[in-house]
């Protein structure tokens, strides 16, 4: 009797595990499908998944907070960049510098490396009056990129704050200015008086296009330090933080990069420059330095020569190679 009832309960036991295997099953493809759908809907929106074991909602929440900051971040970024508009007189004086058909244009050279010297007597004078920090060795560089069509200009003087890129390149504040404005309106003064009247870094438009100045002031404390980049193309500038910029000052200074106009290739050629600089760098106390390319040969195995004879040399030939050096 006891061996009678065993096929009958094994038989009930057999049924009923085969629907607790099909119901487990039925589960098992529930739970699959709900964690596979978020992971599906993920991966057509061009999420990043690392794992269907790992998809939980707490992950897509995070994924979904850290594509919401980065999206902020992104806005933040777009909004850094502040427009401003020229002070009246200072529109009318670059109106009158883009459409001038002044033919002396090689007074911008002269306002601008005046500009950068004066940076550095300044710089010098604070380090005496203001701060306990010695100066660094204050020097010009000028640089040209022929490629890009962009000549640099850059000192390693005083720099400037935010604050002053926005009143001495949007703002005219010198008396007399306004009677000089007018004289150039009448045709009755000359452009390469500019200097005399605090303008003369507006002279960069009689060649350039476009201006762009980073800056990063000596008065600023270590831990407070910024780079500033202001831009114009004539009509308004923008202002910005330009962390990424780099000088080859390691306390301050500034950097001028103008986009030069077709007509004005001629400031490219590191020849003129050189003579440029030696007429207007006479009352300049610092040294400026040019970067140059010269021309050096180097010697070697001339490939068309026919094979040298057994125990001579193979013949040689001079190759030229450009090289870049500061001078």
């Amino acid at each position: 009797m006891p061996f009678a009832m065993r096929p009958q309960v094994a038989a009930g036991a057999k049924h009923r595990s085969s629907s607790l295997l099909t119901a487990a099953v039925a589960v098992g493809a529930a739970w699959a499908l709900l964690a596979v759908a978020p992971a599906c809907f993920s991966m057509l929106a061009g999420s990043r998944v690392i794992g269907l074991q790992g998809v939980h909602s707490s992950d897509l929440s995070r994924q979904s907070r850290s594509l919401r900051r980065a999206t902020e971040a992104a806005e933040q970024t777009d909004t850094d960049v502040e427009n401003y508009e020229f002070q009246a007189e200072v529109s009318r004086v670059m109106d009158i510098i883009i459409n001038s058909l002044y033919s002396n244009k090689d007074v911008f050279l002269r306002e601008l490396v005046s500009n950068a010297a004066d940076a550095c007597d300044k710089k010098r004078f604070l380090a005496l009056t203001e701060s306990d920090a010695p100066p660094e060795p204050m020097k010009l560089r000028i640089k040209t990129d022929k490629d890009a069509r962009i000549l640099t200009i850059e000192d390693n003087g005083v720099g400037m704050q935010k604050s002053e890129l926005i009143e001495n390149l949007g703002r005219i504040a010198r008396s007399g200015t306004a009677n000089f404005v007018k004289g150039l309106e009448q045709d009755s003064s000359d452009v390469s008086l500019i200097g005399q009247f605090g303008v003369g870094f507006y002279s960069a438009f009689l060649v350039a296009n476009k201006v762009e100045v980073v800056t990063r002031s000596f008065r600023d404390g270590e831990a407070d330090k910024k780079s500033w980049k202001w831009m114009s193309e004539g009509g308004s500038f923008t202002i910005e933080e330009a962390p990424n910029e780099e000088f080859f000052g390691e306390q301050s200074g500034t950097k001028i990069m103008l986009h030069l106009k077709e007509e004005a290739q001629e400031y490219l050629d590191s020849g003129k420059l050189s003579d440029l600089l030696k007429k207007y760098s006479e009352f300049i106390t610092f040294p400026i330095e040019l970067w140059n390319e010269k021309v050096q040969y180097d010697q070697v195995v001339d490939e068309s020569a026919p094979p040298p004879a057994e125990g001579e040399k193979p013949k040689m030939k001079s190759v030229p190679r450009s090289v870049y050096e500061w001078e």
